[in-house]
């Protein structure tokens, strides 16, 4: 009589397993071949998604990131050449800010010294709709070198954060904020609220004429849960594997400018995982599941060692979760054939 009882459990092991997984769809990373520094915002049921191409704007469009590999996309702008902005376009973010559109990037002419923010923008509610049109130059009144810039909304104030130079010359990045008078326009100055000053900040190569800078921190994302401010920033060359994810918390009042309020965390969030064949994961964004109840973490990375910053990194995903003390959590970099829930619906 004891078999009969096996296989009946067995059976009913097998039915909820079945069960589970044809309730949920699963995914394995990465999401794309290719695409560095990954970017989506979730609007009336679609997620519009971008990356960094160099040459072009580019946006795709999926009801879930989990299917982003057959997702529609176009170009949406193409720089006109012998511009001051025309080349390395890096990083290009799409927001839906007051009932527009708007993708912020960065580019230069050629010469990464002359790197600054950017942005067009469409008025259609419909982004793959409409004209995308080139608004111009987003600096702040030093307009200094500044790449990344991340857009947020904090209790009716828009900010921006971005990564940017001292003065005039590489040598270390830093993070900056700074308020805006619109989504077009900084108003006033910037403030320098994050600098490498840990070991994990500063891999790099120093010997290479072609990587003259040593100490970065750059990537800056806007994460909020509760009542809780935080930003979350790459940091070390990105050429490195060690380019990894710093956190910020913000320990003050209302001033978000206030530079002292600050505190960043003595070890990295997010770093590479040799054992699970991940490599310089960085230059991530954030993202809620469509039912709004999940957090998740985009973010980038090589599938060896070594590979640099070029055509390896490969956008990925992976849930976020919050600690007791209302921190971010996010444990390693999973591997490349781990089995996922998508992001609930």
């Amino acid at each position: 009589m004891g078999t009969p009882k096996i296989t009946y459990t067995l059976l009913i092991f097998i039915f909820i397993t079945v069960s589970v997984f044809a309730q949920y769809k699963t995914f394995t990373n990465p999401l794309l071949p290719s695409g560095a520094d990954p970017y989506s915002t979730y609007y009336n049921g679609y997620y519009y998604y971008t990356n960094t191409l160099q040459n072009r704007l580019v946006l795709w469009k999926t009801k879930n990131l989990a299917d982003l590999g057959k997702a529609e996309s176009i170009t949406i702008w193409t720089p006109p050449q012998g511009t001051e902005y025309s080349k390395d376009i890096w990083a290009p973010e799409i927001h839906f800010i007051n009932g527009k559109w708007y993708v912020y990037f960065a580019a230069d002419n050629g010469n990464n010294d002359t790197h600054r923010m950017y942005a067009i923008e469409n008025l259609s509610i419909d982004p793959f709709k409409g004209k995308w049109e080139f608004k111009g130059k987003i600096a702040a009144k030093t307009d200094k070198w500044a790449i990344d810039g991340n857009v947020f909304n904090h209790k009716g104030q828009l900010y921006m954060i971005w990564s940017g130079w001292e003065g005039d010359k590489n040598g270390q990045q830093d993070i900056f904020i700074a308020k805006m008078k619109n989504p077009l326009e900084i108003d006033g100055d910037r403030v320098r609220i994050s600098s490498p000053t840990f070991e994990w900040e500063k891999h790099g190569d120093l010997d290479d004429p072609n990587l003259p800078h040593v100490n970065v921190n750059e990537g800056p994302q806007f994460l909020s849960h509760k009542e809780r401010i935080f930003i979350v920033f790459s940091a070390s060359g990105c050429w490195t594997d060690n380019y990894s994810l710093g956190l910020l918390s913000f320990m003050g009042g209302d001033d978000l400018l206030d530079a002292s309020a600050w505190k960043k965390a003595e070890n990295p969030i997010f770093t590479q995982a040799p054992e699970n064949g991940v490599y310089a994961p960085g230059h991530n964004s954030f993202f809620k599941s469509p039912n709004g109840k999940q957090d998740w973490i985009l973010y980038h990375a090589n599938s060896e060692s070594g590979q640099g910053c070029g055509k390896f990194r490969s956008p990925r995903m992976q849930r976020l979760y919050w600690d007791t003390n209302g921190m971010p959590y996010l444990g390693p970099p999973f591997p490349e054939n781990v089995i996922m829930e998508i992001p609930r619906e």
